[in-house]
Parts: structure tokens; sequence; C-alpha cells
């Protein structure tokens, strides 16, 4: 990384003054002291640099450490779990000091450089990724750059407008900019949390808060800003951590006349920090949360000359796993699959099938026109499916964000519910039982399976169902995510060796994909994945370059792909099941059980 280039940004965004010139120096002050104070260890470490993330060895998961393990001195008895598992790196969901009371599960940080006090101290947090590192496993956090919980430091200082803390946040006297801002910018929990701004009276004054009350927007517009995140995230990296989860990037930035998301501004901040980190600790990663359009979700990975996030989340995946699912239908998937937005080479989806928040129903509607059916009205299809209100639905799941005027709403419920093993459960019904585990499986193989990283959501290894308790709590009752944020079933998850039970099978075949994955360079994630018609609408395949064909039966009846009619891109007439081991041959019909896989080299 050249210093010339950071310089260069850095006076490119925030001009070429004396200000500009106080603040840049100090942000070379603050790299220079984080280098020095890096370990030994962590300084070996660098020396791989950070390619690491491509490899077929990457397998994640992510939890909550209250919800796990209780806390992180507890955790620590539970490595041995995730090491028999095959995972090798963990994301730990929030941990930083959150604010007390509502906290909108964490994101509301009150201290980044302490850990909440319920969960433990940093130190333990140190002690607990040195052990992990040991066992071949990475850490992963969520790092907040948009904003503080209103009790943060800064925000009480700033508050005071104390030297050196004036304007860090987004703050009028009088409601006249806060009135234009709102005029473009949209609302992202309309519902729960309407408008932009909240007066304060003890301050007098409007603040910018566009995700909840309790969490003040930072004004990037001040370098004092970027240099304060900058140090914080270089101590942080200095504790240990693989992996930077960071959290709402595209709103970073303000512009009046705009909606403030996506604007150029972003990308130069987080080109800035790549490079930051490249100098100071080259082994770290970035991982993006950018829920945006595709198009503009692959412009975070940045460019190959230079980086922004190494990785992203792949949203549309879950999303096109579960429309499948439920129509029995893999079109509207293989086709959007197909469609390059521009992925750079060494840029990585994260592929999962839950993760702690809801899901949003977001196609490709043109897509949808062009199979003939209804954008509106298949979308209200998949909500009432999910939620388990359409007619031979097998999910079990709740709304989120429901809008009576528009009918729109999100689904929350847990990968088991939703793919039938709670309605199983509760008829008692051995057959439906049986079809949910083989949808939960399926869903598994396809994220181990694709190109990119495969990320678990803790429980649903063991096919842990909806948590109805939230209810009860008046603090999360309100939020229907925590329906799939359940405490780990400790006395499940005993059973996972033991395969006459439901938590057996699941944790078995999930272990086994990942063993498969870890042993085979062809889950690299250098290898792209292509779909494949299968001339099936039922029956989803892709391919890896010629080297591996994936199929996977998305309905409960039979299905038989008829080879003749199949373009299979110059692979082999005779592939082999990695998952089963039987022969597979693309000269005869392939015949395809109910949520039947089959990973053919």
């Amino acid at each position: 990384m050249s210093m010339d280039r950071l310089k260069s940004l850095y006076y490119g965004l925030y001009g070429e003054n004396g200000i500009t010139n106080f603040f840049y120096d100090q942000l070379v002050s603050i790299m220079e002291t984080a280098k020095a104070s890096r370990s030994p260890q962590l300084k070996r470490q660098d020396k791989k640099g950070n390619s690491w993330y491509l490899s077929e060895q990457m397998v994640g998961i992510m939890l909550y450490v209250d919800k796990f393990s209780e806390d992180l001195k507890k955790f620590e008895s539970k490595i041995d779990y995730l090491s028999d598992l095959g995972v090798t790196y963990v994301h730990f969901m929030p941990l930083l000091q959150p604010r007390e009371g509502q906290n909108d599960g964490g994101y509301a940080v009150a201290d980044y450089l302490n850990v909440d006090k319920r969960l433990g101290t940093m130190a333990q947090l140190e002690r607990v990724v040195g052990k992990l590192k040991r066992k071949g496993i990475r850490t992963c956090i969520d790092f907040v750059l948009n904003h503080t919980a209103k009790e943060h430091e800064w925000a009480q200082k700033s508050k005071k407008n104390e030297p050196g803390y004036e304007d860090m946040y987004y703050m009028f006297d009088n409601y006249g900019i806060p009135s234009e801002y709102e005029k473009t910018l949209t609302e992202i929990f309309p519902s729960v949390a309407p408008k932009n701004f909240t007066y304060y009276e003890d301050i007098n004054k409007y603040v910018m808060t566009r995700f909840y009350e309790f969490q003040w927007d930072l004004n990037y517009k001040n370098p004092n800003v970027f240099n304060k995140i900058a140090e914080v995230l270089l101590t942080l990296a200095n504790k240990g951590i693989d992996i930077f989860r960071l959290d709402a990037i595209p709103y970073m930035w303000k512009e009046l006349g705009t909606n403030s998301m996506n604007l150029p501004q972003v990308h130069t901040l987080l080109k800035m920090y790549e490079m930051i980190v490249e100098e100071v600790c080259p082994s770290v990663i970035f991982l993006g949360e950018a829920i945006v359009e595709p198009h503009e979700i692959v412009k975070y990975f940045g460019s190959p000359e230079e980086k922004e996030c190494h990785i992203m989340y792949n949203a549309s995946l879950m999303v096109l796993l579960w429309n499948s699912l439920a129509t029995r239908d893999v079109r509207l998937m293989e086709k959007s699959l197909a469609i390059d937005y521009g992925t750079p080479e060494d840029g990585v989806w994260i592929n999962y099938a839950r993760c702690h928040d809801d899901i949003g129903w977001g196609f490709e509607t043109n897509i949808i026109r062009d199979l003939g059916m209804d954008p509106e009205a298949h979308k209200q299809f998949i909500i009432q499916f999910m939620e388990g209100k359409f007619p031979g639905s097998f999910s079990r799941g709740e709304l989120y964000e429901f809008n009576p005027q528009t009918l729109d709403a999100r689904n929350s419920g847990t990968m088991a519910s939703m793919c039938g093993l709670e309605e199983a459960v509760v008829e008692k019904d051995r057959y439906k039982l049986e079809l949910s585990v083989k949808r939960i499986l399926l869903l598994n193989s396809i994220i181990i399976s694709y190109t990119g990283i495969p990320l678990l959501y803790s429980g649903d290894e063991i096919g842990q169902l909806n948590w109805w308790e939230y209810k009860k709590d008046s603090e999360i009752s309100h939020d229907s995510r925590w329906l799939h944020r359940p405490p780990m079933d400790w006395d499940k998850a005993a059973n996972r060796h033991d395969q006459s039970t439901v938590e057996g099978i699941i944790f078995s075949r999930i272990k086994e994909m990942i063993e498969i994955r870890k042993s085979h360079e062809v889950f690299s994630s250098r290898l792209h994945s292509i779909p494949v018609d299968t001339q099936n609408k039922a029956v989803f395949g892709f391919h890896k370059e010629d080297k591996m064909l994936v199929l996977a039966n998305f309905s409960e009846r039979e299905q038989v792909v008829d080879c003749n009619t199949v373009n299979w891109f110059g692979l082999p007439g005779e592939l082999h099941d990695l998952i089963q081991g039987k022969t597979v041959r693309l000269w005869e019909n392939i015949v395809l059980g109910p949520y039947e896989y089959l990973w053919l080299i």
C-alpha cells in the first residue's frame, strides 16, 4: 500500500488546508503506534497475508455469546463443540459495550473498547480469541461505523461542545436543515422509528438518528471522526480480531438532496480504512454489510487496485433458496444467479440460509415477469407462505415490519421451523419430519457447495425451532426477529452424535458436508459457480468451471433430469457423488429423490 495514495484520498475528501494537515499527521501517528504495538504472534500471522479467506477451508458460524454460552468464560468450554462441527471462523454477534435498555440488538455501541459487561471483559475476549486461533478458528466481530449510542463518550462530549468533539455528529439548532434532509432520506424503520432526526430538549438541538432515537449518526465530513474510528479499529485488530463486519456501510456519508445511501464518498472511506489495515495489520479483512441492490453491493468489493471489503453477504442467495423451497421452482434462482454483476476475482460472497436478521423479499422483478408471474402477487404469496398462512405451507414464522396499507412485510423464523420441522413436531407426523430434515440438509448443501464462504447460524446445525418465549420479555417482545434468536439448547446438542435423533442426523450430515468441502480444492472461492438449466424447474444445477456439478431437487417428489436436453459444459460423462459415493452417468437420465442433492466430480 502506498501511503502517498492514502494521503491523496484523505486530502481529496477533506481538502487541502491546515486542519487536514493536522488530522492526517495524527492518523499517521495512530497507524505507527498501532503497528509498533502489534504482538509478535500477530506479526507472524500478518506475514502470511490475507488471501486465507479464499480457501475451501473457510466455514463460519455466527452466534450471540449470551444465547450460546451465557458469557465468554463459559464459551471456552464450547470451543471443542465448534471444532467438532468443523467451523474455521466464529462471528460473535455484537459484544462491544452497548447502551443500557433497548440497544438494537447490541448495535447501539456505548464503548468500542470494552466488552458488554454481561458477557465479560476485553481481557476475556482476548483469551477466547487466542484459544480459537490455537484450534484453527478465526474471529469476526461486528464493528458499527455509521453511528454510536447517544451515551457514547464522544456523543456526551459533543453535546457539551467540548474542544476536539465538535461536529462529530449531525446536530442542528433548528429544524431548517433537517427538514431539507427529510425530503430525500428514506426511513429505515418506518413503523417503529419514523423520521431521521430527533429533537432533544436538554441541548435544544435536532440530532440525526437514521436508525433509532438512541443511535446518533457519526459525521464523517469531520476528519476527527475518521481518525477516531481508525484508532478503535486498529486497537481491536491488535486484540487478535481477524474479520471486522462493517455494519450499515451504505449510510456512512450524508449529502443534502440525496437519499444518503451508497454515495461515492462511502467508497473513499472504505478504501482508506482498507489501506490502513493493509499497512498495519495485513492479515485482517473486512466483511461488508450492505443490504442493497446486487448491482450496488458489488461496488463494496472495491477494485483489484483499491480494495474496500474482502467479503460481502449474499443476501440474494438466501432469498432465492427460500423462494425455491416454497414454489418448488428453481427458475428464478437459476436466472438470478446467472447474472454477472461484476464481482472481482478476489471478492468473495458469504452464503447463508438464515442469519440473525429477518428475510426481506427482494427479487429481480423483470425475471419474475418473464416467468409469467406478477411481482407483487408473488411477493404476497411468499410472505404468507413463510408465515405459515398460505394453504399447504409447511413453514412456521412471523411477520416483521408489516405495513397494513401496502401489506408489505418481511419474515422471521428459524431455518428448521421454516423448513417444516416445527409443524412436524407439533403434529407428531413422522413423514413431515423426514421431509423437513431433508429440506434443512438441502439448504445447507447449497450454501456449503456454492462458490463463497458458507455461514451457519448457531442452532441451525441441530435444527432448533422458533423461540416463542421471546414474547414474554417486554424489552424484545416488539421485535419478531427474536423468534429466530433462541438460547442454544445444549441438551439437544448432546444428541449430535446419536443418529436416531433429529439433532444427530442434521449435525452429522452438515459436519460431513463441511469435511468434504475442506478436503477438496474445487470448493475454493477462486472457482466460480455457473448455474445450469436442467430443463426441470424443480432441479437446481450449477457447475464449477467444468470441475464439479451440483444437482439439487427442491421438491418433495422424485424428479428426473433428461441428460439429452442439458448442456453439461464439457463435463466428463461419468461422475462420482462426493456425498453418497455413487456413480452418475451423464448419458442416462438422472433420478433425484425428494430433496436429494448430488455433488458430482
